[in-house]
């Protein structure tokens, strides 16, 4: 039984549950909602759902139509092949994806599932996001095949039916561990016995066993299709491996086609025969089935050695006799049913496996020794169970005290993407089959994971990575909200993590070395726990935990971690390399930002989604069409020279899972609404149309942003009443301006804040425009200021240079008055964004393309220019690399030329003060900058 949850416990969820106001997360209407989940009651901001705001056409736009070309053409077949077979089910001739998502894949595909749930998740926004039923057609396919895996799952293994040699025959689908377990008088205990099988193999696994009789893996005797040496072997043992009398085949079986085996022993002669013809005899054997015994275990497609591969493929009669039958009733087997051979049925045993369709075999041969189909797993613990793999794996989990994923891999991690992509299937479909799929996968977890200790689960929860479990915490408490099962909120706090909580509550920062994506999504989940429990602990910790990364560890582009880890704080310079920001945790982190600034509207959540939204997330998306992969990036070196990988792993990587989300998602933050409808956020400007229906406006943004700077935002309708905020982007320090219908609104907009256009009733046709100068500007890494990435307002731009080696530049020698450094760049004619500096093309991160990159550059000013006049003195630094010129440039914007003469005389008076600087050196300084001529 499950332990009982407290009675202060359901009295709080009870509590929380009644002030959650039933209405969808998107506060607009436009198309019909198939489902919605409820907002809940501590969002202070309300996004909008994907099918209230259309994306138009510009940057987004482009990079969303590759992957909706992609997700509209694939096999989903072939996502669904790893669930059918893990079933027993017929995969419909489908190849598994590859990469992680099949049984070849890395540490033999334990992840295998996890690219079906994103998959559905990008079905699901793809069809909000532009209402073609194409998406909802192949989410309900998939939804109902899953159903049917479920179903096969929930009883025991049905033969599946395939053509076979002589009519039907029974197919081991690969991945399915399913056997045929025979009774154990079936050898008879004979001295002679002749063993004749049709076989029609399906992979090249080593040591697929046909049959094992045997009692452990010391006494046995089996025949595999393929030995370590590639070729059928025959072996009988009483003293183990060691001690194996056998017979080797001299050729491979051939994959898909149909060989016949016959094995005959009789006084000391062993004889392996192959499609009718004997390939190995042996004189000097001494053992046979009278020997052995009654044996525990009799099996044909399983191994008495664990580690052996499960037979993939089918089989087609199988006969037993208590004799060693001649060459020439082998032979007549060829093109007889053995029913009419000169052979006649096996008097031992003697199955067809075409005379049912259930899950046992009648026996031919009078005996009665009727066999049965199993799987090497047993079956489910509970009837909720779904997964492409047995549940072996989070059951070998809850004893694990080390992470080994070639053993455990994730599963819970998984279990989330499954979970995910079926509730986004529902709420995108309204299809209940989705639903229930997802509500019994939480029934399964909760039957598993509420009987456990908590120290397990603490135990369990901390293992790098077998038990990373993703953002599974947020779906839980969102299908909670849906179903209102008290023991759906119960399972979602099983997950806690104390130890990571507690800290990060406590503002006290263990990053260091943790795997980065292991923890990221936790945090968005335990943000949904605060809104389902109230807890405030969820809630700090998590703020606590976004300042940890952020600018902490954080590179320009917005992406976090070293081959998938942290380091140190403050550690940028020190950690860059080839795998530097794993493209899931630019994911997550723009997941957790959102999520914060629904509670609490602090502009550098969104001064943070913009820039890992426009740089990284853009820039993983190679902008290339392709039917068979994703093409997104799993890390993004920044190291100098390096070249994006958009096929990682061979494919369906868990980066390109996400991959899939992001790039039918871009239109999901652009706007929120106040929770009472008093105020609209604007926090991306991108090319946008949002139907408010609950205000009855329309609000269109015209834009090719951010190759265009500013925005147009346009309202039809009219007669809604409240405010527009707009979103000032902390790097907006060259001016930012918002007029209305062409008249000034009053009022002075800040960098890194929401400028506010009073509340008013919005007329058809009013116009809004917004805009928002570009600087050229430098961000420093943390921990050497002289490492240096450069921006163009809100976008990175790269050097596209083949060298391995850092590059060095100067920027500071034609800066203007405004504190600008574009003028030191010359533009590219006929490409927005692009410029050369010294030789070196600069081109916008976003862009997916495969040349060598420099993200990040030396700072190189060691001469005092200033107006591209050099006044012949070095450019001084101080023990923390602070130069001169930084110091200068520092307090721009200058009203006028005087003002950055003033900036220049009070800097250099106090660099000699310090004696940084020589008292001459300093006039010299002085002089070229009141002599100097500077661009506005």
């Amino acid at each position: 039984m499950a332990p009982p949850l407290s009675r202060r416990f359901l009295l709080q969820s009870a509590i929380v549950a009644a002030a959650v106001p039933g209405v969808s997360f998107g506060t607009g209407g436009g198309r019909a909602a198939a489902a919605t989940v409820p907002a809940p009651s501590t969002w202070s901001v309300r996004p909008f759902a994907l099918k209230d705001v259309t994306l138009g056409q510009g940057l987004f736009a482009d990079k969303r139509q590759l992957m909706l070309d992609h997700g509209r053409g694939y096999d989903v077949d072939r996502l669904l092949q790893v669930f059918r077979a893990n079933a027993g089910l017929s995969t419909k001739g489908a190849v598994a994806p590859g990469g992680w998502e099949g049984l070849d894949g890395e540490a033999n595909g334990n992840l295998r599932g996890h690219y079906t749930g994103h998959f559905l998740t990008m079905l699901a926004q793809a069809y909000a996001g532009t209402g073609d039923t194409a998406y909802a057609d192949r989410i309900r396919s998939m939804v109902g095949a899953l159903s049917e895996v479920r179903e096969a799952l929930r009883g025991d293994p049905k033969m599946l039916a395939v053509t076979g040699k002589w009519g039907g025959a029974h197919e081991n689908v690969r991945g399915s561990y399913q056997y045929i377990d025979l009774p154990a008088a079936v050898l008879g205990g004979a001295a002679a016995v002749t063993l004749s099988v049709w076989v029609m193999p399906t992979h090249t696994a080593n040591w697929q066993r046909v049959f094992d009789f045997g009692d452990d893996t010391t006494r046995y005797m089996y025949l595999a299709t393929r030995n370590a040496d590639g070729v059928p072997r025959f072996a009988v043992t009483t003293g183990g491996p060691g001690g194996e009398q056998g017979l080797n085949g001299t050729a491979a079986l051939p994959l898909n086609q149909w060989s016949h085996l016959a094995v005959t022993l009789s006084g000391s002669t062993g004889t392996l025969y192959v499609n009718g013809s004997a390939v190995a005899r042996n004189a000097s054997m001494t053992l046979n089935p009278s020997v052995l015994g009654t044996l525990a275990n009799n099996w044909l497609g399983r191994s008495n050695f664990s580690g052996d591969p499960v037979y993939a493929g089918a089989f087609d009669e199988f006969n037993v006799w208590s004799r060693a039958l001649t060459a020439d009733e082998i032979t007549s087997l060829q093109t007889n049913e053995a029913k009419k051979s000169a052979a006649g049925l096996g008097d031992l045993a003697s199955y067809w496996f075409a005379a049912t369709d259930g899950g046992t075999f009648a026996d031919a041969s009078g005996r009665g020794l009727t066999a049965t189909l199993r799987r090497t797993w047993g079956g489910p613990s509970h009837p909720g169970f779904l997964a492409a793999y047995p549940e072996t794996q989070f059951i070998a989990l809850e004893s694990m005290t080390s992470g080994d994923y070639t053993k455990v891999w994730a599963p819970y991690y998984t279990a989330h993407k499954i979970l995910k992509g079926l509730v986004d299937a529902y709420l995108a479909t309204d299809d209940a089959r989705a639903l229930d799929l997802a509500s019994g996968m939480c029934d399964w977890m909760y039957s598993r994971l509420s009987r456990l200790p908590d120290a397990t689960l603490q135990r369990m929860w901390g293992i790098f990575s077998s038990g990373e479990f993703g953002g599974i915490v947020e779906t839980i408490v969102d299908l909670y909200t849906i179903t209102g099962e008290p023991d759906h909120l119960a399972l979602a706090k099983l997950f806690d993590l104390d130890r990571l909580i507690d800290a990060c509550a406590a503002n006290t920062d263990i990053l260091d070395g943790l795997h980065a994506n292991q923890h990221i999504p936790i945090f968005t989940g335990y943000v949904r726990l605060y809104d389902a429990t109230g807890e405030t602990r969820y809630l700090t910790a998590a703020k606590n935990f976004w300042d940890m990364v952020v600018p902490q560890r954080m590179y320009g582009i917005g992406g976090t971690s070293t081959a998938e880890f942290w380091k140190a704080r403050g550690v940028v310079s020190g950690s860059i390399s080839d795998t530097n920001a794993e493209t899931c945790c630019a994911y997550n982190m723009l997941k957790l930002s959102r999520m914060l600034f629904f509670h609490e509207q602090d502009p550098k959540y969104m001064d943070y989604y913009e820039r890992a939204l426009l740089n990284q997330v853009l820039g993983s998306k190679q902008d290339t069409a392709h039917a068979e992969k994703p093409l997104v990036t799993y890390f993004i070196g920044l190291k100098p020279g390096h070249v994006r990988d958009y096929t990682p792993k061979q494919g369906t990587t868990c980066c390109e899972g996400t991959g899939l989300e992001s790039a039918t998602k871009y239109q999901d933050s652009v706007y929120f609404a106040k929770a009472d409808g008093s105020a609209l956020y604007v926090n991306l400007y991108s090319a946008t149309t949002l139907h408010w229906t609950a205000q009855g406006v329309t609000v269109t943004q015209t834009t090719d942003y951010p190759r265009e700077q500013g925005s147009t935002i346009t309202v039809e309708g009219g007669g809604g009443t409240f405010e527009m905020k707009l979103r000032v982007p902390s790097w907006a320090t060259a001016g930012f301006r918002v007029t209305v219908n062409g008249g000034a609104v009053s009022g002075t907009p800040t960098a890194g804040s929401y400028f506010t256009i009073p509340s008013r009733i919005w007329r058809d046709g009013d116009v809004v425009r917004v805009t928002i100068p570009f600087r050229l500007r430098v961000e420093k890494a943390l921990d050497d200021p002289t490492l240096q990435t450069l921006f163009h307002g809100p976008v990175n731009l790269v050097g596209r240079n083949a060298s391995t080696s850092y590059l060095s530049f100067g920027l500071y020698g034609n800066a203007g008055l405004s504190g600008d450094l574009l003028p030191s760049l010359t533009p590219v004619s006929g490409e927005p964004l692009h410029h050369t500096l010294d030789g070196t093309e600069f081109a916008p991160f976003y862009e997916g393309t495969e040349d060598p990159t420099h993200a990040y550059f030396r700072r190189s000013e060691p001469k005092v220019v200033l107006g591209g006049t050099d006044a012949g003195v070095a450019n001084p630094a101080r023990s923390d690399g602070t130069t001169l010129l930084d110091e200068i440039w520092a307090g721009a914007p200058f009203a006028d030329k005087g003002a950055l003469v003033a900036r220049v005389r009070a800097t250099v008076s106090s660099w000699v003060s310090d004696g940084l600087l020589g008292r001459a050196d300093g006039q010299k300084v002085i002089t070229t900058a009141e002599n100097a001529s500077y661009e506005a």
